[in-house]
């Protein structure tokens, strides 16, 4: 049993992109339904539903590939339970100027650091993804 369904959501996709999979089969958690449903919209990945395993429920991310290249090329964990990370709303980082993004866990729920910036909101940086 994994301690940081965070990572291991993150890691599981992203490793199913490096080995060029269609779709991957992830721990099913209210926090992981929430960051798939943000990264499907920013396009990082296709659709996602649940599924009833035997002893647990998953969920099912589809990978999205553009010219044979992975949507997401990385991702990086910033606040682990070892050491929470948080910052205000006008400590909020850019990714790569832009072109990639960071997710952000508030009191109102999870938000991209750019929505997060909008709604005045900081919280839990979560991770960064490009």
């Amino acid at each position: 049993m994994t301690t940081d369904t965070i990572s291991d959501f993150l890691i599981r996709i992203k490793n199913g992109y490096m080995a060029h999979k269609k779709s991957v089969l992830v721990p099913y958690s209210k926090i992981n339904y929430e960051m798939a449903t943000i990264l499907g919209k920013k396009g990082f990945i296709g659709s996602f539903k649940s599924e009833k395993k035997e002893t647990s429920k998953m969920l099912a991310v589809e990978l999205l590939y553009e010219n044979g290249e992975p949507k997401m090329t990385n991702v990086s964990r910033v606040s682990k339970p070892g050491r929470r990370v948080y910052v205000k709303k006008t400590g909020i980082p850019r990714v790569l100027g832009g072109l990639g993004m960071v997710l952000i866990s508030t009191p109102q729920g999870i938000f991209t650091g750019e929505d997060a910036r909008k709604k005045s909101l900081g919280g839990e940086l979560l991770c960064k993804l490009w």
